[in-house]
Order: C-alpha cells, then sequence, then structure tokens
C-alpha cells in the first residue's frame, strides 16, 4: 500500500503537542510496517532526522502553510493532484486538516475543537477557517482518531459524526521523563531559579492556557505563605495578552517569575523533575501531554477540572476550577506544606503515568488507520 501522510508539522527543533503526537507515532509506525511504502509530504525544506526508514520517500511541496489561507490552498488545490500523482492508496493527517477533493479513503486526527468553544483565544483570520473547514474534513474523514474520549464526544455532539467511525488514541510521553537525584535537582535551581523551589508551567503562551488566572495564584500564595520560592515559565509566545502581562507588571512579586521561552526537551525533562509542582490549569485541552511527563517526573501536578485534563489525570492530582485564582493557590499551598500529600500525588503519578505510552499510541493509531486500507 503507498500511504501518503502530512507531516507539514514535523519541523526541526520546533516540535510541540501535534507535533510531537507525529513525530512519535509515526516512527514507530513506519519502522513496525516495511510492507508498506509511506510518502511525507512537507511543506518546506525537511530534516533528515524525519526520515525514519527505508520505506519512507520525502516529497518537499509547495507554498510553506504559515497562514490559514496559504493552509486551505494547501490542502484544496496541492495535495489531490500530489496523492493522485504517487497514486497513493490512503492518505493520513495527523493535524485534523484533509483534502476534500481526493476520491481515496483519508484518516485524521482531531486533537480538538477548542476554537469551537473558545472563539475568542483566536485571531479573526484563523477562528474563520477554523470553523468553516473543520466541519468539511471531519465528515470527508473515511475515520477519525482523537487523543481523549472528551473529545470523541465532542465531535459526536459539536459535528454529529457517529462515534462508531471516531477511536481514541491517548497521547504518549518521551521516554526521557523520568525522576533525576535531589542533586541533579539542586544544580537545575542553581542555574534556572536562583537556587530556589519553583513552580513550573509547561505550555505555548495563548490565552486558552490560562496563564494570567495561573500568576494570580502564584502571586496569591505568595502573599498568604510569604514562601522563597520561584514560577518557571517554559514555552513559545503564541499571542501576546495584554492581561498576562498587566498582571505581571502589576506584582510586587514579578521578580520571582523566570520566562526561559522554548526550551529543548532534555532540559524540559530536567525542570520538570525538579519543580515543586506543574501548574497546568488550562481552560480547555484535547488531552494535555505537560500532565503525563510531569507525573512521569515524579512531580505533583495541579491541573483544570475541566475538558480533557480530569481524564488524563485520574486520580493523581490535583484539579481546580480554572476560572478562580484562589482554588488554584489554595492547592498550590496544600502541596507546597503537606509533605504527606505531596508524597501520595508523586506515588500516584509515577503509576498513573504507566497508562500512556507512544508505543500504546502507535498501536492504537495503526489499528485505526488499518480500518481506512
Amino acid at each position: 500500500m503507498k500511504i501518503a501522510v502530512n507531516t507539514r508539522l514535523l519541523i526541526k527543533n520546533k516540535l510541540e503537542g501535534i507535533g510531537w503526537f507525529t513525530y512519535e507515532t509515526l516512527k514507530r509506525i513506519t519502522q513496525s510496517h516495511p510492507e508498506h511504502e509511506f510518502f511525507f509530504l512537507f511543506d518546506r525544506q525537511f530534516s533528515d532526522e524525519f526520515i525514519f526508514s527505508d520505506n519512507i520517500t520525502p516529497l518537499k511541496l509547495f507554498p510553506p502553510t504559515r497562514h490559514p489561507f496559504l493552509t486551505e490552498f494547501y490542502f484544496r488545490k496541492v495535495l489531490p493532484h500530489v496523492l493522485k500523482k504517487i497514486k497513493a492508496d490512503v492518505f493520513f493527517s495527523p493535524d485534523g486538516w484533509l483534502p476534500i477533493k481526493t476520491d481515496i479513503p483519508v484518516h485524521t486526527v482531531i486533537h480538538d475543537l477548542n476554537f469551537e468553544h473558545f472563539p475568542e483565544f483566536l485571531p479573526k483570520y484563523a477562528l474563520k477557517h477554523y470553523r468553516k473547514c473543520f466541519p468539511q474534513y471531519a465528515q470527508k474523514a473515511s475515520r477519525i482518531a482523537t487523543v481523549s474520549e472528551y473529545t470523541k464526544q465532542d465531535l459526536h455532539k459539536t459535528y454529529n459524526i457517529p462515534l462508531e467511525k471516531i477511536d481514541v488514541v491517548f497521547n504518549g510521553a518521551n521516554e526521557i521523563y523520568s525522576p533525576i537525584p535531589e542533586k541533579e535537582q539542586q544544580e537545575v535551581k542553581n542555574k534556572y531559579a536562583n537556587e530556589k523551589d519553583f513552580f513550573i508551567f509547561v505550555s505555548s503562551i495563548h490565552p486558552r492556557k490560562n496563564l494570567g488566572n495561573t500568576l494570580e495564584a502564584f502571586y496569591k500564595f505568595k502573599e498568604k505563605t510569604r514562601a522563597n520560592i520561584k514560577f518557571v515559565i517554559v514555552g513559545s509566545v503564541m499571542f501576546k495578552s495584554a492581561t498576562v502581562n498587566k498582571i505581571l507588571n502589576s506584582s510586587p512579586h514579578k521578580k520571582d517569575v523566570i520566562f526561559l521561552g522554548h526550551i529543548d526537551t532534555s532540559t524540559l525533562h530536567k525542570l520538570l523533575a525538579s519543580a515543586t509542582a506543574l501548574l497546568y490549569v488550562s481552560f480547555f485541552e484535547g488531552f494535555g501531554i505537560p500532565i503525563v511527563e510531569a507525573m512521569k517526573c515524579g512531580t505533583p501536578v495541579i491541573t483544570s477540572n475541566v475538558t480533557s485534563m480530569p481524564e488524563v489525570a485520574g486520580n493523581a492530582a490535583i484539579t481546580v476550577n480554572p476560572y478562580k485564582s484562589d482554588e488554584i493557590a489554595l492547592a498550590m499551598g496544600k502541596i507546597f506544606s503537606d509533605n504527606i500529600l505531596r508524597d501520595k500525588l508523586i506515588k500516584l503519578g509515577l503509576e498513573r503515568s504507566k497508562n500512556f505510552s507512544w508505543e500504546k499510541s502507535a498501536n492504537l493509531l495503526w489499528k485505526s488507520i488499518n480500518k481506512v486500507l
């Protein structure tokens, strides 16, 4: 079989959420199935590190999909022509986007429908294209995979997609994430947090990620406890937020907030494994990979009690209302002051994280793809 794959999110040194899902699952699927030929379709110059096996033929297409308008043109005009030219038997897209004008079976992964529920968090030009295209893609797909039971139900309710057409393929976490010795933890604190303990936020800086309320909660925690602890923020800035800047600059504790931006996986591992707790209280998530990454590191997690996050965290995290900074601050105080609770969450998190691995994800995804081959 000739399987064409949308690999436009495999960008060297810029892998995030869906990019990591694409990388980790495709690496395993292509290496495990030499009987099939895979065509990796890139929209810009690609790195050889993404050509995982000899049964992959990479193709560089045009134009680069750096704007929703170009992305729509790429999938509506460019890909149908390419699929016909290479005589593909099936097309697989790990990021939700699909070519409408093709007669071959198409399989896609729709990670979430955040734009349907929080339209105010996206630029108008992007929102218009998402809301126009994704209902069409969901209907067009021969089969859909998604990363949580929550999103499966959301697709069914929002787009009227039959439940039997949707498979749940949970995310995994990089095997590098694991606990590290206390000595190494202190070295990390010395290097990145002025020798102090720290809470950590790991995500792109986007309004949906709720950094504003998280910062406010950190300040309330500081005011109540006077604890000498820092707040380390890791992630690329996707959309500028006046709210975040206002909260940051108006607090006497802003000197305790450390922005690191985008960092490599090895550094993130060490930071997560050295943190007092992960603060991951988004308004909306299709899954929430950092929850699992932190648990694998033996780091307690505070996360939201909405959308998919309780499903991922199970009983191994403190779940809070993301709209209530007082509630987030209270959870921070509990983890900071209660060693028995902290040790319990670490133990439960390590056990819970065993349910998620990229090996399991790849196997589930291949079973889903195989239904349309």
